[in-house]
């Protein structure tokens, strides 16, 4: 999949690395709306990953808004949150283990 740098379409300063087809958001004009709080006791430790990820990643950014704004998830939408997780999870492990 190809990716170019963009310019955020809201605040017009960061960049961010977006396919053709998506909107051009970056993190910190996300980050209010990602605050909000979860009920569900459920998806909030589903969703209790490290901000980090979340600026790394816009997918996990889109799955979590996609929760807010509808109330629910497929059960596809949880398992690859749950993988692209546990991939930055392991990526992490192995970053701290080289010298």
């Amino acid at each position: 999949m190809i990716q170019f740098k963009h310019l955020c379409a809201r605040c017009k300063k960061n960049f961010v690395l977006v396919s053709r087809t998506q909107f051009p958001v970056c993190y910190d004009c996300q980050k209010a709306e990602l605050a909000q709080p979860i009920k569900n006791l459920k998806m909030k430790k589903l969703f209790a990953i490290p901000e980090d990820f979340y600026k790394q990643n816009a997918f996990l950014r889109e799955i979590k808004m996609k929760y807010i704004r509808f109330g629910a998830l497929t059960e596809k939408q949880v398992e690859a949150f749950k993988k692209v997780a546990a991939e930055l999870r392991a990526q992490k492990k192995s970053a701290k283990a080289l010298p």
